[in-house]
C-alpha cells in the first residue's frame, strides 16, 4: 500500500514538476528574446528590433496563462507589436521602455536565465532595461551613447 501511495505522489510530484519546467522553459524564451530587441536597439538596427519583437510576440503566445495571465501578456504583446510595426527607431525605443518597464516585473516573479540578470539604467532616458551581462550596450541611445548607464541590480 506505501509503495502504491509513493508511486503515485511521486507521479504527481513529477508532472507538476515537468509542468513547472516547461512554463519556466516559456518564460525565459521571452527573456531570450528581448534580449534580441535590447542587441538591435543598442546597434541602432531598427529592421532587426522589428524581427526579434515579432519573434518575441510569437513566444508570448506558448506561454501558459496558468503561469502568467493573457492580461499580463497582452500587454507585453502590445508593446512589442509597437516595436514590431514601427520602423522609426525612436518610436522603437519608446515602446521597448514599456516593454522593459514589464520585463523587469516578470524577472523578480520568474526565474529567466541560469546566469544573473542585470537590471540597468540610463539617467538620459530616465529608463531601464534588462542584461545579461554587467557591460552597459545603451538600447535607448544606442552608438550616440552606448555605454550611458549603470548596473541598478543584479537578480540571481
Amino acid at each position: 500500500m506505501k509503495k502504491i501511495i509513493f508511486t503515485a505522489l511521486f507521479s504527481v510530484f513529477t508532472v507538476l514538476n515537468l509542468s513547472a519546467q516547461k512554463s519556466d522553459a516559456a518564460v525565459s524564451k521571452l527573456y531570450e528574446n528581448y534580449l534580441g530587441i535590447k542587441t538591435a536597439l543598442a546597434t541602432d538596427n531598427s529592421d532587426a528590433a522589428s524581427k526579434a519583437a515579432n519573434t518575441f510576440i510569437k513566444s508570448a503566445s506558448m506561454v501558459d496563462y496558468k503561469v502568467l495571465s493573457e492580461g499580463n501578456l497582452d500587454v507585453l504583446r502590445k508593446d512589442a507589436t509597437k516595436i514590431a510595426e514601427s520602423r522609426s527607431i525612436e518610436t522603437q525605443r519608446e515602446s521597448f521602455n514599456g516593454l522593459s518597464n514589464n520585463m523587469i516585473a516578470l524577472t523578480k516573479q520568474f526565474k529567466m536565465a541560469d546566469q544573473s540578470v542585470f537590471v540597468q539604467y540610463c539617467p538620459m532616458a530616465e529608463a531601464s532595461w534588462l542584461s545579461a551581462e554587467k557591460e552597459i550596450r545603451n538600447p535607448y541611445y544606442g552608438a550616440s551613447m552606448l555605454k550611458c548607464g549603470s548596473v541598478k541590480s543584479e537578480i540571481k
